[in-house]
């Protein structure tokens, strides 16, 4: 194990998480540019005149409009993504990922997204046209029942098309992990470590899945960089997630979220389509009107979302350091995070509530140096 972390300087940290927020905020604002535009130009109906025009299949014309509509955002905001999650990261020196590794995970991503988002493109298109005024009900069940089942699949499916997952090797680490699992009495199908490595010199851990998929799994930059004491730390933090039942809570907030987003969404757009000219609520013209109203209700209520993630993260930072009886690796693998990760430890303080599901690590840290155990 390497515990050698290169030390990056705190102007690093801001100002790199300071050019992700610029870049983060400006292809949002491309969004809703471009999409309003079409709207307010009439681009929108002649787009549609012109995927019918190909077929007179409604959902391959669907299919069409869709990807008509998306080719000016990707022209726009490519080149801000690739700057971002590319060059951004090789300048600060947190990527590992080559040109071409680059492009592969990328297009990995759009044939996923493919397979996946077609269907669900095709069920919401079909609820839209032929369960009236009820359509917003009808899609959000069928989207609690699409969310709970790609919640399973995801680490047995998904994720591998992107890692490559292995049980951990070290024994004694492993045994350490096992003994956290045993005093919580939670029964887990293997300790995984994935190859983040391949791509990035950050680190992280995640619990993820649900029933008999749930797992937790370590990258192999935290295995690498971490002493087994800051590795036990971080378990003992998603174990936390684990045992106070964390993602299905947050399911529950999502979901009541979902309905009431699709709720609003559907009286504001019958009311918003005469105003700009439009015919029908499943008419292809007006679906991209449908989509900035969700994007503008999920922009309002995040902060919802993040105080409830941040809640989540104080209860399991708390098991942690009870579980293990030990701030001092709590502090310094909160600091390697910072380091690693070139993490801003303190953030502007609205932009921490507005926008981060996790409590900035200073207050992390300075909790853990407060905690009585």
């Amino acid at each position: 194990m390497n515990t050698d972390i290169k030390t990056h300087d705190e102007k690093d940290a801001k100002k790199y998480s300071k050019i992700k927020n610029i870049i983060s905020f400006s292809e949002t604002i491309l969004f809703f540019v471009i999409f309003l535009t079409m709207i307010f130009t009439g681009t929108t109906k002649l787009l549609e005149q012109y995927a019918h025009s190909l077929t007179g299949n409604d959902y391959i014309a669907l299919l069409i409009f869709i990807l008509l509509i998306s080719i000016p955002e990707f022209i726009l905001v490519s080149p801000l993504s690739f700057y971002s999650s590319y060059i951004l990261e090789h300048k600060y020196g947190l990527s590992n990922q080559t040109i071409s590794g680059y492009f592969l995970e990328n297009l990995k991503g759009l044939a996923l997204s493919a397979v996946i988002g077609i269907p669900v493109l095709f069920a919401f298109f079909y609820i839209l046209k032929n369960t009236g005024d009820n359509w917003w009900l009808i899609l959000g069940i069928v989207m609690f029942f699409f969310s709970v089942i790609l919640g399973q699949l995801a680490p047995v499916l998904i994720m591998p098309i992107f890692y490559k997952f292995k049980e951990i090797e070290n024994e004694s680490l492993k045994k350490k992990l096992l003994d956290l699992c045993l005093h919580a009495g939670v029964k887990i199908k293997g300790i995984f470590t994935f190859d983040m490595s391949k791509n990035t010199k950050k680190a992280n851990a995640a619990f993820t899945g649900l029933g008999k998929t749930k797992r937790i799994i370590l990258g192999d930059t935290l295995i690498d960089k971490f002493n087994d004491e800051e590795i036990e730390i971080v378990f003992a933090h998603e174990m936390g997630h684990y045992t106070k039942n964390h993602i299905v809570k947050m399911m529950v907030l999502s979901t009541v979220l979902t309905f009431a987003g699709l709720f609003l969404t559907s009286k504001l757009y019958d009311i918003l389509l005469p105003v700009f000219h439009l015919n029908s609520r499943f008419e292809l013209a007006a679906l991209p009107l449908m989509f900035i109203l969700l994007s503008l209700y999920g922009i309002i209520t995040s902060p919802l979302s993040n105080i409830q993630s941040r809640k989540y993260e104080w209860e399991a930072d708390t098991y942690a350091l009870e579980t293990t009886k030990n701030k001092a690796s709590f502090i310094s693998a909160m600091e390697k995070l910072a380091d690693q990760n070139l993490a801003d430890k303190k953030p502007n303080k609205i932009l921490e509530f507005l926008f981060h599901s996790h409590p900035s690590l200073d207050k992390r840290i300075n909790f853990a140096k407060q905690y009585i155990l």
